[in-house]
């Protein structure tokens, strides 16, 4: 069957402002300079990553931790469809495919961000960065993975998928383009007409 595969944060869900929320929450528990435009502004890694700046080695799990639970009680409720979103993942099922969703967002959360977003796939598979996310893409088969970042690219190609990138996320253009992923969309509303002409 086919599989075309979606990243979530700023591909399908514009998820910005209950990350913003939630490591302000952080920073005013921890007493700690968070910088969450920032970070905001460069979605993709994991946020362990990110939480790095403000603490140390022996101190970032605890952080990560807390900052989940912050978006459990209130931040990823906050998820908003990304524009085009509904009409990609429609375009999709109406060709007989499946919707994978792979990301990096921790599994529960990416779960209650997915309900929040209202937007319906047939399966989602957390806790995955980089090409690491050629492991579910590979398990399911994937034809195609779209996402917003350089390491999408990496893991499409590591899974042998077609690499699509959208340019809504915090990568620049140029940087993507050196990537050299196989598409490059304007956002989610250009997808349906290449999907469809493929």
């Amino acid at each position: 069957m086919l599989t075309v595969g979606f990243d979530l944060d700023m591909t399908l869900v514009d998820s910005r402002a209950g990350i913003r929320a939630s490591l302000e929450a952080l920073a005013d528990e921890t007493a700690r300079t968070i910088d969450a435009d920032s970070i905001v502004e460069q979605l993709g890694p994991p946020v362990r990553d990110a939480l790095l700046s403000a603490f140390g080695e022996d101190e970032v799990d605890e952080a990560v931790r807390r900052f989940r639970v912050h978006m459990a009680e209130f931040g990823a409720a906050m998820a908003t469809a990304m524009p085009g979103a509904r009409e990609a993942i429609a375009a999709v099922q109406a060709h007989g495919g499946r919707v994978l969703v792979v990301t990096a967002k921790h599994q529960p959360l990416a779960e209650v961000t997915m309900t929040a977003s209202r937007l319906a796939t047939d399966a989602l598979v957390g806790d995955l960065w980089g090409v690491d996310k050629a492991i579910a893409l590979r398990q399911w088969h994937a034809d195609v993975y779209v996402g917003d970042h350089w390491a999408d690219v990496e893991a499409a190609r590591a899974a042998d998928a077609v690499s699509v990138v959208v340019l809504t996320g915090g990568v620049t253009r140029e940087s993507l383009e050196e990537a050299s992923p196989d598409v490059i969309l304007q956002d989610l509303h250009d997808f349906p007409a290449w999907f469809t002409s493929r």
